[in-house]
């Protein structure tokens, strides 16, 4: 009697199996094309990793995996245990991120399967910008493109401008009308100063309707840095 449990357990597994479409990690290609080394970062899927011009590094992240970051820092040096610094992008002196990275850095964003099976994409100038950047999919399924390439760092503004990078009004100036803590905030100029050289990115923490995007869960993609 037990075999025959046993055995109808295995059958009704196995049909589940059969028809249920499964769900896989989605991919990243991470791709430096700057004429310079950048350290790719990758919290909380990847860590991180050195990727001289041309290089690409692929990391995956399973859905459900939320409130993920990738991003480039530069002007590192590391020992050979994986300590050190970076002048832009720093987590906490770690060759192999555990944690986000300081500003000013420019942030590919994701949550992978959300709601209706969907994921969510967005480049973020919120914590300033130190690197151009794409974000893409990578499958046929989705067509979405998102780029941050304008010479932020070169026309940034005095009060934001600081070694390696462009900051954030929010973590430069660290007032509630840029950090939007109460939830209750709109554009400010400094803001508007990312939001007109890359309007698909966000600038200021409530800048969604411009700023975030969706795929449907399956989707794989790649980061590219200097595009």
């Amino acid at each position: 009697m037990s075999s025959l449990k046993t055995l109808s357990v295995f059958s009704f597994l196995l049909s589940v199996a059969l028809h249920c479409p499964s769900v896989h990690a989605a991919t990243f290609d991470i791709t430096n094309r700057c004429p310079y080394t950048v350290w790719a970062a990758a919290v909380p899927s990847g860590g991180g990793r050195q990727l001289n011009n041309g290089e690409t590094w692929t990391i995956s992240s399973a859905p459900g995996t939320t409130q993920a970051r990738i991003w480039a820092r530069t002007n590192c040096q590391f020992d050979g245990a994986g300590r050190g610094s970076c002048q832009t992008g720093d987590c906490n002196g770690l060759l192999a991120c555990q944690s986000y990275g300081s500003a000013p850095n420019t942030l590919a964003e994701y949550a992978i399967g959300q709601f209706a099976n969907q994921d969510f994409i967005d480049i973020s100038n919120i914590d300033g910008f130190n690197v151009p950047m794409e974000f893409s999919s990578a499958s046929a399924g989705c067509s979405r493109v998102i780029k941050c390439t304008a010479d932020i760092v070169g026309q940034c503004p005095n009060e934001l401008k600081v070694p390696g990078g462009c900051n954030g009004p929010c973590p430069m100036l660290k007032t509630e009308e840029h950090c939007c803590n109460s939830g209750q905030c709109g554009p400010t100029a400094l803001s508007k100063y990312f939001k007109d050289r890359c309007p698909d990115a966000y600038s200021y923490p409530k800048d969604d309707a411009t700023s975030l995007f969706t795929c449907p869960t399956g989707t794989n993609y790649k980061v590219i840095f200097c595009p």
